[in-house]
């Protein structure tokens, strides 16, 4: 029977009939159908899907896949799911590695050489956990004037990290989350396979799982069926959330809820890989020093990393999961292999709140295997008033035109009243906060929040100014004579 689906029913229409597929009792279906009923046919939404003991026990679509058209979301239909795509990408190191083709241990200039040497050796299991010191790929982007919604491909990638002179911190001492490191995996994967990446992930991993509505997505022009758009709310108004991304390995994976339960059962009865690498493939990434990775403390749970995946002891049983956020949208997906349980949920709502929602599923499946939730009655609240400050240095000192050689971008900075503007050419002007004597912060809307701090001598002459991000530390812009 053709899925054949209308407006109308959207919100109400029930579960698509697949191969393993068990049916959900109707109450937990009414529940689920209530903690997503704000989703409706002028609305974006979610696709949600259930697995346990092994079989698909819900599977479903709320909300509307593309509101120009009045396609509703389904089962069936394709999102980009963003950082859960980074699992996909370590698996397929892992495959490399069984083969012998590649070692977690490799230098990565040994694939990559254009790659600068930082004077301490990036490995593969560097990039895997998050320890490379590479800065950021967005963070680099978004301070060299580049917006999220612009093309950006693997090429355009390669060509700005290559030329980064530095990194956040000396390799594997620290952990930051790093998405140029997962970029770079997909690319060695290419180098050494002979193939493009996207290709190897359908040869070995999608194919094989029948995940049939999978694929890496490398060329923003290429026409997909069944594709959910992106949506922000804007003055209660929903908007398109362009997304026009042309690179791979750390986001970019196109896969529909039905696909990634599949996945989710492969963990159980490998068909890709086998339970020795699946394994090792589970466990937590470690710090040079043998420590091991902390992502960060949720709600009195100590998170720690694994490859593409995250470990968590959530209320009495363990969960191993992901989330994604790219434009409008939001992707998680959480398995908890004690129980054989996991759901995933994709959505094109910008708003749409994984964590919150996820765990919502979580206690209405498994409820009577959770410990009680920790009170968290931390209210301390910091009632200090911030008094005004004075300063010496005139705004007007910091007036000038900066540039960079690594981001080959210059910033134009100027007063206007009391106020430091930060101008460049592609970005709206942002207004800079003054938190010091010559330190400054901002965010704009095509900008990710940064920190500015200028650099005087001991002769009080400005040379420039380092800049930061999430993704990007201490990148130096050099000041210049103004050119008439």
């Amino acid at each position: 029977m053709k899925n054949k689906l209308y407006p109308a029913l959207v919100g109400s229409f029930l579960l698509v009939a697949s191969p393993g597929f068990a049916q959900t009792p109707q109450s937990t279906t009414t529940r689920m159908d209530s903690l997503f009923a704000g989703y409706n046919s002028q609305s974006p939404g979610l696709a949600v899907a259930v697995v346990r003991d092994g079989k698909i026990v819900f599977e479903k679509g709320y909300g509307m896949a593309d509101l120009e058209n009045n396609i509703p979301i389904t089962p069936q239909t394709v999102f980009h799911v963003a950082s859960v795509s980074k699992q996909f990408t370590a698996f397929s190191i892992y495959l490399l590695a069984g083969e012998g083709k590649i070692s977690l241990e490799d230098d990565v200039r040994k694939y990559i050489p254009a790659l600068p040497d930082y004077g301490k050796t990036i490995r593969i299991r560097h990039l895997l956990a998050h320890t490379s010191g590479l800065r950021d790929q967005w963070a680099i982007l978004s301070l060299a004037g580049w917006r999220m919604d612009d093309v950006i491909t693997t090429e355009q990638l390669l060509k700005l990290v290559t030329r980064q002179k530095g990194t956040n911190f000396p390799t594997g001492s620290a952990f930051s989350y790093s998405n140029t490191g997962y970029m770079l995996l997909a690319e060695i994967v290419h180098r050494v396979s002979g193939k493009k990446f996207r290709d190897y992930t359908s040869e070995m991993i999608f194919k094989p799982l029948k995940m049939n509505s999978t694929q890496f997505y490398d060329d923003h022009q290429q026409i997909v069926k069944n594709r959910a758009d992106s949506y922000e709310k804007v003055n209660e108004t929903y908007q398109h959330k362009r997304l026009n991304y042309a690179n791979v390995g750390a986001t970019s994976l196109l896969t529909t809820v039905e696909d990634l339960s599949k996945w989710v059962l492969n963990f159980e009865n490998p068909v890709v890989g086998n339970p020795k690498l699946i394994a090792a493939f589970n466990s937590p990434s470690y710090l040079d020093n043998g420590q091991k990775i902390v992502y960060t403390v949720l709600d009195g749970d100590t998170i720690y990393h694994a490859k593409g995946q995250l470990l968590r002891h959530y209320r009495g049983v363990d969960m191993i999961n992901h989330g994604g956020h790219d434009a409008g949208f939001r992707a998680f997906l959480a398995r908890f292999p004690d129980q054989r349980f996991a759901y995933i949920t994709l959505s094109n709502d910008e708003s749409y709140n994984v964590l919150k929602n996820g765990m919502a599923i979580t206690e209405l499946y498994l409820g009577k295997e959770l410990t009680a939730k920790r009170n968290n009655n931390s209210t301390s609240q910091n009632t200090s008033i911030k008094k005004s400050a004075s300063y010496r240095a005139d705004l007007k000192k910091f007036e000038g035109n900066y540039y960079n050689d690594e981001l080959s971008t210059n910033y134009t900075i100027k007063v206007a009243g009391d106020k430091l503007i930060l101008t460049h050419i592609r970005l709206s002007d942002v207004e800079l906060n003054r938190n010091g004597e010559t330190k400054f912060s901002g965010t704009g809307e095509q900008i990710f929040a940064f920190e500015i701090e200028f650099i005087i001598n001991n002769s009080q002459q400005l040379s420039g100014f380092f800049i930061s991000n999430f993704g990007a530390k201490n990148i130096r812009f050099n000041k210049v004579e103004d050119q008439h």
